[in-house]
């Protein structure tokens, strides 16, 4: 009697067993294949699409609405002006405007002894007076720093000028070569946008290939405003 119920028991037993896996096993395969397809689409997704830094300079050639074209080196290019944005007037200068007190801003080099070099020097108009103050590397070029803050006094030396600049929270020694450009800025406006001036435009490439920019440097009288 044993025997018979044994042999009647166990097949029911190996049916339900691996009925018992279907639920199981059925979900989990789908699951594992389609996690590749998804790795591989976060992998291959773009980190940005914001564009790069570029600079523009050359001549206007037409300025219309919210285009602005320019003549430069490598041809014609058209440069879409963001709203709002800025124009700012520059002018020649010569080293004997910056005196103690005079609020600047220097793109430099750091030399062996531990000074910075300027490769160009503007002067802030005074309503710019603590535009940006302090001490960062140059976001568009490679080992350069940008320095905006006040004069706080000058050393006269054989092979040029040694300025000390102060800003908040530090300060550094610039020495400013002859051939380094120095400029004046003046508050502007569209006005100064006419076809021949020179102009130098920090602006942002998109993927597509179009070019904005919020801010245009103009050079004054015949001015060509520095790179």
């Amino acid at each position: 009697m044993t025997d018979s119920r044994s042999s009647a028991i166990s097949p029911r037993v190996f049916v339900l067993a691996a009925l018992s896996l279907l639920p199981i096993a059925l979900p989990i395969q789908p699951q594992c294949a389609s996690e590749p397809p998804l790795r591989l689409q976060l992998a291959q997704a773009p980190a940005s699409t914001a564009g790069k830094p570029v600079t523009v300079h050359g001549k206007i050639s037409v300025y219309e609405g919210q285009r602005l074209g320019v003549a430069t080196a490598s041809g014609e290019v058209s440069v879409r002006l963001n709203e709002p944005h800025s124009v700012v007037g520059v002018e020649a200068a010569k080293f004997s405007d910056i005196t103690p007190g005079t609020y600047l801003g220097t793109t430099a080099v750091k030399q062996a002894d531990g000074t910075l070099r300027a490769l160009e020097v503007h002067i802030f108009a005074s309503a710019e007076r603590g535009l940006s103050e302090g001490h960062k590397p140059h976001s568009r070029i490679p080992n350069a720093t940008m320095t905006n803050a006040n004069v706080d006094n000058v050393v006269k030396k054989v092979d040029g000028p040694l300025m000390t600049l102060k800003y908040k929270g530090g300060e550094v020694k610039v020495f400013v070569p002859p051939d380094a450009p120095i400029v004046k800025r003046a508050a502007g406006d569209r006005g100064f946008l006419k076809p021949g001036a020179w102009v130098t435009i920090r602006a942002i490439k998109a993927p597509d290939g179009s070019i904005s920019s919020s801010q245009v440097t103009v050079g004054l009288d015949g001015f060509t405003p520095p790179m």
